[in-house]
């Protein structure tokens, strides 16, 4: 069952990967790239059930934690040109 599980997540990366090199813009590529780190998690989690390692959920959890904060970055970059732009209450961050 997990084997079907991790082949069904194979193919929805490969899906979001085609519409991350697809996006016609750059907000719409980013959402595909968050979508592919999602979809990464999940497969190294449900690795971890098929080699019997519960260990990968640790990872998996840790990617997550990555996968957001990276995307969160990036975001700003894009919308301020600078990562350390002050928010809407005039702290830095």
């Amino acid at each position: 069952m997990f084997t079907i599980t991790a082949f069904a997540i194979l193919v929805a990366l490969g899906i979001a990967l085609a519409r991350a090199f697809a996006g016609p813009t750059v907000f719409d590529r980013i959402l595909a790239v968050n979508s592919v780190g999602t979809k990464t998690v999940l497969l190294i989690a449900v690795l971890g059930f098929l080699t019997d390692r519960p260990e990968f959920l640790d990872i998996a959890i840790v990617y997550a934690l990555i996968n957001f904060i990276g995307v969160v970055a990036v975001l700003k970059y894009v919308k301020y040109g600078d990562v350390a732009h002050p928010g809407e209450d005039g702290s830095a961050g």
